[in-house]
């Protein structure tokens, strides 16, 4: 259930409201957007009765039962305004959301060793991105497969971060783990093998860090955003969710089902800023640059793209992964796309090869 306080309300009022909400047997917590207080009633609401609730006071416009299974997640909550995460980089402030620039995030499946991360930062600096992805620690399907150098690649992406100033989000695996990662990562990501690990869920809200959630392998949109609610009823509203692909019926010609119908479905459901993956949603490099502009143009918020300095000696995703050219020419042909769905920003980069050459470029991503 929400309360919703009309504009210019006294904000000795509001607490007043809030104070006379709080004898409920539920937990009260408020919402400031850019024109409405909202104030959620979160628990076991059947036994009250918007009407008398409407009786607390001439400011409160109205009260409205959130319909749906996820309370703070639903857009219902914050009544219809989109939410922002904000995130702290060496370089300044990011914000993900329906109404600001596109964020691009790019960089290796996993860290190999310092060379390469950092010349992979390089590039992504070099092109306007903001941040780096990059794994210490990768689920794999198969025990024998690379699953990461773990603590010593963190050291590695906080160096790349030194280098560059970009923002790093990287893969949590295992709350034994969870105090190290959010000490290098200003974005915390729990991958799709662990999208509904309850305990790692919680346990990751409770950092306060910033979490990206990507969406599980056969997981439905409900289950996607339940697992968003376990995140949010830590007290920690910072959740960005990411679609990158789902299991179907087809294996043969591409890894996944890129769903790109979930940008406008979420949309009407959540608050919660979008990203899209296209590199693991297809598995090959060659559809990448087409899905990623078809996800600028179903409007996702962000993007995350692998990238490499030489895909087939990856030790993981090689395949999906683009080289350092083909990521500077995708960013080139996003950056009009990014600009005509009003997503972009003016600047102008030098982008780095891996053989240091330098190409001034200047695009609007």
């Amino acid at each position: 259930m929400i309360v919703v306080i009309k504009s210019q309300t006294p904000a000795s009022e509001v607490e007043r409201i809030i104070q006379e909400l709080s004898h409920y047997p539920v937990t009260t917590e408020k919402v400031v957007g850019k024109d409405k207080v909202v104030i959620g009633l979160v628990g076991d609401t059947t036994a009250i009765h918007p009407e008398h609730v409407q009786q607390i006071s001439r400011f409160i416009e109205q009260v409205i039962r959130v319909k749906q299974p996820f309370k703070r997640v639903s857009l219902e909550y914050r009544y219809g305004e989109p939410s922002e995460v904000i995130v702290p980089t060496p370089n300044g402030l990011v914000t993900f959301g329906q109404n600001h620039p596109l964020v691009v995030v790019a960089g290796p499946c996993s860290v190999e060793n310092e060379e390469m991360i950092v010349e992979t930062a390089q590039v992504v600096k070099a092109t306007g991105a903001q941040f780096l992805r990059g794994g210490a620690y990768k689920p794999r399907t198969s025990p024998y497969a690379f699953q990461g150098h773990g603590e010593s690649a963190l050291s590695l992406l906080a160096k790349a971060r030194e280098v560059t100033g970009l923002g790093i989000i990287t893969e949590v695996m295992d709350t034994a783990d969870l105090d190290k990662v959010a000490e290098v990562a200003d974005v915390v990501q729990i991958g799709a093998r662990n999208m509904q690990n309850f305990s790692l869920l919680k346990k990751a809200g409770a950092t306060g860090k910033p979490i990206l959630l990507k969406r599980g392998l056969s997981a439905t949109i409900e289950e996607w955003l339940m697992a968003a609610e376990y995140i949010l009823a830590t007290g920690n509203p910072n959740v960005i969710l990411c679609e990158r692909g789902i299991r179907t019926f087809d294996k043969q010609y591409t890894r996944n089902t890129l769903d790109l119908s979930v940008v406008p479905v979420l949309r009407g459901l959540t608050h919660l800023p979008i990203m899209i993956d296209p590199s693991h949603a297809t598995g090959y490099s060659k559809y990448v640059p087409t899905m990623a502009k078809a996800s600028v143009a179903a409007g996702t918020d962000s993007l995350m793209i692998e990238v490499h300095p030489n895909p087939s000696k990856a030790l993981s995703d090689g395949p999906q992964s683009l080289t350092p050219e083909q990521f500077v020419e995708l960013m080139q042909e996003i950056a009009p796309l990014a600009q005509f769905f009003g997503r972009g920003t003016k600047s102008t980069f030098t982008s780095v090869t891996p053989f240091g050459a330098k190409i001034p470029l200047t695009v609007g991503v």
